[in-house]
């Protein structure tokens, strides 16, 4: 046996009553998880399984190549975003970008550290943090831009330029990138609810560029719709 703190990224119902769950650990980094018997009628653990909740799981011994199945699991932090509708909205865009572009991360307490920084920033309310918090893991990553006087973004080469490389890199939204990037308190960054869609764009364009095999989320039209 042994314990595990992680988040949960996306679950998967399998058969009538177990699922598979993939979280973003703090002591292995992304892991899979099969858990049996979670959606039987008396089992109320189920109501446990929310994005981005942090749970501590008890894994049992895994026989040869197989998915490590969950004995128990317990709720360590939860967040207060459920009946917010804007802050609900940016939870799961956030888990489904985590569940893909964390699939191959090892341990990284940093990350983790982010995560947990993350949420809390959502429950007091701040509706721009999930645009930062992608600053952050391309920080984290190591492929965030280099910072110089170039007034526009090249999202391709990750430098800052005199002239235009992209169209969503206007001068305003290349600011916006560099204030980020450069900013001790990341999360203090200002971005006008006018800005934030371009803002967003300009992240997933910055993200096909830079992260292996990324796909543009499927809840972004959703999160696209909640801020308009």
């Amino acid at each position: 046996m042994n314990l595990q703190n992680g988040f949960l990224l996306s679950f998967i119902k399998y058969g009538e009553n177990d699922a598979v769950l993939h979280c973003f650990t703090e002591e292995e980094g992304f892991q899979t998880y099969f858990v049996k018997g979670i959606y039987s009628k008396r089992n109320k653990k189920k109501a446990l399984l929310q994005p981005l909740s942090m749970l501590s799981f008890t894994i049992n011994p895994t026989r040869g190549n197989g998915i490590p199945s969950v004995s128990k699991f317990e709720l360590v932090k939860s967040h207060d975003t459920y009946m917010d509708i804007k802050a609900n909205t940016v939870i799961f865009f956030i888990s489904d970008f985590l569940n893909q572009v964390l699939r191959h991360e090892n341990k990284n307490p940093v990350l983790f550290y982010s995560i947990d920084e993350f949420v809390n920033e959502l429950t007091s309310k701040n509706y721009q943090c999930h645009l930062l918090f992608l600053i952050t893991v391309l920080k984290i990553q190591g492929v965030a831009p280099l910072v110089n006087d170039g007034k526009y973004l090249d999202p391709e080469t990750g430098m800052f330029s005199s002239l235009p490389a992209h169209q969503l890199f206007t001068e305003d939204i290349s600011a916006l990138w560099k204030t980020a990037v450069s900013s001790q308190d990341l999360y203090t960054t200002k971005i006008h609810s006018s800005q934030r869609k371009d803002f967003l764009d300009s992240l997933l364009v910055y993200y096909h560029y830079h992260i292996t095999d990324f796909k543009i989320p499927a809840s972004l039209e959703v999160i696209q719709q909640i801020f308009e």
